[in-house]
């Protein structure tokens, strides 16, 4: 401070040390006559004419360190302090709750209220002289000498800086302050200072924490629907927040999606070990058992009460389950908060929150905030659990919906590798026998996903395989199946707006492949689904040309345009759903050299190798690969010959069958039996078809007739009267065999009829 502006230097009794000329020509006394006296003395009995105290120029009082002891410099102040000013500064520093702190130039205390609720009580000269980063017990002194000098240096004040303040430091409590610092100067910008404000916002921030945690848990907590997933998130964004460890415990029924137990939970009923975050785990994560009794664990499964407990060598419930003692030792656990997982009075599990080594101990308040985020969490892990079981129905509903073991003939093999999604999806196939030993091979996949897709994909396979059996051609039979799927679709969009399926448009495809192992020939048909890839016996694989149909259900008229090749036997079919054909038979997949290395091998190899070689990343979607090989039917096994237009067509028929039987070894009843539906199909053929006709037999594992003709006259099945005298062969055709129909051809039509017979090879 500069000596012209100093009047005088006084110590803490008020008596003069220093004495300066400013002082003497406004005072009137001499250095040597005011030293050694009390400045209230000079006031009173001062030189007559001289300044009074009433008319005493304004001055400044300032408390200053000099040698470690607090003396007073009087100075004379360009401007005086009002009375309210006065009041308002002796109002702050004795009754304000905002603690201030006067700091001198080298940051040590010159001046404090102790009105304050932390400093209510202790006496003032424990402070004053101390650098204040020293007096008090801060959690970082060093950052905040740091700030408070950064302010001296720049005049900037730094506001509102959260400052903690360690236990037991200096006598004091656990605190968290908002802490301001202030640049002090004089009129003409002379540093003297600074003053430092401190705030108690620890209940603020108390506040502000809990909510940290509950916001955590409630961001990271149920991204996933599963049930293990949901406790790992909620052990991870408690720890370390809210506590060191956690342990969460479910009970098993609800892992596995089932209804969850009422309180009281019996002992009888067990708890997985979900997940664990924090030092030693008393026991595996992923461990199903039932909780010791006599523990608070046990406890609150029985009242869903949370419980607060400190952990001390002696306690008694340590004793019921040792290895947990063990685990609590090994990691200095001292304070616990026991927790029930529970939604609509059902329990669904137990939540253990620890705080060991140096973590502060839980209080009352903690234990509301554990109920909060527990709550939560159940909802997440009730959510999962119902999640899982809608997707375990899915998928059961998926899994029998699809062919158990579909009866195979002898014509082809099959291997079929089916990549299911976690919520079940709608990808199936088909393997139809159809009259004239063709098998009818069937890819679809309805889009989306659970019981929806799942329940879709079963209506389409009782259509398809209702159509089949009808003998229609393969673009025919895609053609009507798009038909009941847009029936399907068209009942889907007029659900009420608030059903969750009217949200989902119906989307499917499919594709139909029909091989004929008398002609060698395979007839494919598509609506969505990729091209299909054949591979010859011995040569490369090759993508089939089909051309591409709509979708089913899809807007507008287009037709499904067939395909027909001819297939060498041997020959492998592979046809897949979107995922695996983008994966596997594109061309350009990245499995393709996969497949075309392994493609004649075996049809089991060939699909373990693309499944050990697929992506293993979370599908969203079902993925399938149908795979079949062909064969030809054995020439013996089939028996064709011309027929006569006129009436002696039938006996000439009978006769050929006849001889066919018997080189077969037919019994002589089934051999009866038989010509006897020769007999009336070709007698049909010659009264209402037109030639040329034709008789074919079929042995494979059942005998089929067939009767082509060259009309397209529909044959109809008619129940005649006693008194009519026609009308009753299809009657007797459909009495004696196990299935008959028609098939239609360019040339004309096939009336065929099936039957099982022992004696058929």
């Amino acid at each position: 401070m500069p000596s012209e502006d100093r009047l005088m230097r006084l110590d803490e009794a008020g008596r003069v040390l220093e004495w300066h000329r400013a002082a003497q020509e406004t005072f009137g006394w001499s250095a040597e006559e005011a030293v050694g006296r009390t400045v209230a003395a000079l006031l009173r009995g001062g030189p007559a004419g001289l300044t009074r105290p009433d008319v005493m120029p304004p001055v400044l009082v300032r408390p200053v360190l000099a040698d470690e002891a607090l003396v007073w410099d009087v100075c004379a102040a360009a401007e005086a302090a009002s009375g309210q000013d006065l009041a308002i500064l002796r109002a702050m520093f004795t009754q304000s709750p905002v603690g201030l702190h006067v700091l001198d130039d080298r940051l040590r205390i010159v001046r404090v209220n102790t009105a304050t609720r932390a400093l209510r009580g202790m006496a003032e000269d424990r402070l004053l002289g101390r650098v204040f980063s020293r007096a008090y017990g801060l959690a970082d002194p060093a950052q905040e000498e740091a700030a408070a000098r950064r302010v001296l240096a720049s005049g900037r004040a730094e506001l509102n800086r959260i400052v903690r303040v360690t236990p037991g430091a200096s006598g004091r409590e656990h605190g968290v302050y908002s802490v301001s610092y202030v640049r002090l100067e004089n009129v003409r910008g002379d540093i003297l200072g600074l003053v430092a404000s401190a705030i108690d916002v620890t209940e603020r921030e108390h506040a502000l924490w809990r909510l940290s945690v509950v916001d955590e848990v409630r961001r990271r907590v149920g991204e996933r629907l599963d049930v293990i997933a949901a406790c790992q998130e909620f052990v991870d964004a408690v720890v370390p927040r809210f506590s060191g460890i956690a342990v969460v415990e479910v009970v098993e029924e609800v892992v596995r999606g089932e209804a969850p137990p009422l309180v009281p939970v019996g002992r009888e009923v067990p708890l997985r070990r979900a997940a664990f975050r924090g030092v030693v785990s008393a026991y595996p994560v992923g461990e199903v058992r039932r909780l010791p009794y006599g523990t608070p664990f046990s406890r609150v499964l029985t009242d869903l009460r949370p419980r607060l407990l400190t952990v001390e060598e002696g306690t008694l419930w340590l004793a019921a389950d040792p290895p947990r003692a063990d685990a609590i030792r090994a990691s200095g656990a001292h304070s616990l908060i026991v927790a029930p997982l529970a939604l609509r009075g059902e329990a669904l599990g137990v939540v253990s929150f620890y705080r060991h080594r140096e973590e502060d101990p839980f209080e009352e308040a903690d234990v509301a905030l554990a109920a909060d985020v527990c709550a939560h969490a159940a909802l997440c892990i009730d959510n999962a659990r119902r999640y899982a079981r809608e997707r375990t129905i899915a998928a059961t509903v998926q899994r029998r919906l699809l062919p158990q073991r579909p009866a195979l003939p002898d014509t082809v093999e099959l291997s079929h590798l089916h990549l299911p999604a976690p919520e079940g999806g709608g990808a199936w196939f088909d393997v139809i026998g159809m009259a004239g030993s063709r098998t009818a091979l069937i890819v679809g996949e309805v889009a989306g996903h659970g019981m929806a897709a799942a329940t879709t994909m079963g209506q389409l396979r009782t259509v398809i395989h209702s159509l089949a059996s009808l003998d229609l051609a393969p673009d025919e039979l895609m053609a009507r199946l798009s038909d009941t799927a847009a029936r399907l679709a068209a009942e889907r969009a007029a659900l009420p707006t608030g059903d969750p399926l009217h949200r989902e448009p119906l989307t499917a495809s499919c594709l139909i492949a029909v091989y004929d192992p008398i002609d060698l020939t395979c007839t494919f048909v598509r609506a969505g689904l990729s091209e299909p890839v054949m591979v010859p016996p011995g040569g490369a694989p090759a993508v089939v040309s089909v051309p591409a149909g709509p979708l089913l259900a899809g807007p507008g008229n287009a037709p499904f345009p067939a395909t027909t090749v001819d297939l060498t036997a041997g020959s492998t079919i592979a046809i897949g759903t979107r995922v695996l054909a983008r994966e596997v038979l594109a061309p350009s997949a990245p499995l393709r050299a996969l497949f075309d290395e392994h493609a004649h091998e075996p049809l089991p190899e060939l699909c373990d190798a693309i499944a050990y070689a697929v992506s293993d990343g979370r599908r969203s979607e079902d993925a399938l690969l149908l795979l079949a090989r062909t064969a030809a039917l054995p020439a013996d096994r089939v028996f064709g010959c011309d027929l006569p237009a006129g009436p002696e067509a039938a006996p000439f028929a009978r006769e050929a069958a006849r001889r066919r039987l018997r080189a077969w070894g037919v019994d002589q009843e089934a051999a009866f039996t038989t010509a006897l539906i020769v007999s009336e199909l070709v007698g049909n053929a010659v009264r209402y078809g037109a030639p040329p006709m034709r008789l074919r037999l079929i042995c494979n594992g059942m005998l089929t007739c067939e009767v082509s003709d060259g009309a397209m006259s529909a044959p109809h099945l008619k129940h005649a009267r006693t008194t009519d005298e026609t009308g009753r062969g299809l009657f007797i055709v459909a009495t004696l065999a196990d299935n008959w129909g028609t098939r239609y051809q360019a040339g004309g039509k096939t009336v065929w009829a099936q039957q099982s017979l022992d004696g058929c090879p």
